[in-house]
């Protein structure tokens, strides 16, 4: 969907919950010594300026990470840590104005032996993402459906690593496109991490994606889901309610990790939010 412009979401409390789970799986890969691999098939544009007339249309970066950013040097679960210690470079002055988006962060866990395909359909955005990558070998820009590029781009070279899925679904039909193209590719690369976002709007189309994902995936399937506003009428609750993580084959730990950071952010950065975990199936399941 060509229409889609992420600039209007950046740094909003879906992509602090998205990223800070992101940056967390970066740091699993990298505590090994082999080499790792990160598709991300909607790239975006890389790093998002918190000053564009996008950005400050919607302000939706005031309830996400510039709540988060003031409390940088104060104790916050690993996960928060690790994404508001990428967040320094691109604001070397101390003054949030840029967001590292998911090839951003991505990028900078890189080291010289792991790879970063990168995958972005929209023109503009890919435009940009071939300027952002260029002279990095380690580094890979793609123009394919995602999830086309999802069933086409795995198994990577480096057989260890992670593909990123957070399309927009201003489409319905991807809410059961989804899993389906993520059975035929973990057919072909059962070991692979894959990290899937979703929206909670207030209609719930979400389950569909949900359960497609809990029934016919033959591996662990563990969900994360942050929910804004619980509780409210749909009425009272127009736009997203909340955002959601499945995440196949987690490393070890990383449910507990997730619950710990997702209880501080929906305290930090909602009224009543709430956070949850759970395993959709479990390990060994």
């Amino acid at each position: 969907m060509l229409s889609y412009q992420h600039a209007y979401h950046a740094g909003g409390p879906a992509d602090v919950h998205k990223h800070a789970a992101l940056c967390l799986l970066l740091e699993r890969l990298a505590e090994k010594d082999k080499p790792f691999a990160v598709i991300d098939l909607y790239a975006g544009h890389g790093v998002y300026d918190l000053g564009s007339t996008e950005a400050q249309k919607t302000q939706e970066f005031s309830s996400g990470i510039a709540r988060l950013w003031p409390l940088r040097n104060k104790a916050a679960p690993a996960a928060v840590k690790k994404l508001l210690a990428a967040l320094a470079p691109p604001n070397p002055d101390g003054t949030l104005k840029s967001y590292p988006g998911s090839p951003a962060l991505a990028r900078a866990a890189l080291r010289e032996s792991d790879r970063l395909i990168l995958n972005e359909l929209h023109p503009a955005a890919q435009a940009d993402l071939k300027t952002w990558a260029r002279r990095d070998s380690r580094i890979s820009v793609h123009m394919r459906d995602g999830l086309e590029a999802l069933v086409g781009l795995v198994p990577p070279p480096i057989r260890r690593g992670l593909v990123v899925i957070d399309p927009s679904y201003e489409v319905k039909s991807e809410y059961a496109d989804v899993p389906a193209a993520l059975r035929k590719a973990i057919r072909k690369w059962r070991e692979g991490i894959y990290f899937v976002w979703y929206p909670i709007l207030a209609d719930n189309r979400h389950g569909e994606l949900v359960a497609g994902l809990e029934k016919g995936i033959p591996c662990p399937v563990l969900c994360c889901e942050l929910m804004f506003t619980p509780g409210k009428a749909v009425k009272d609750a127009p736009g997203l309610r909340g955002t959601g993580l499945i995440v196949v084959n987690p490393p070890w730990q990383f449910d507990t990790a997730m619950n710990e950071a997702g209880a501080w952010m929906a305290k930090t950065m909602t009224a009543n939010g709430q956070h949850t975990t759970r395993w959709l199936k479990p390990a060994g399941a």
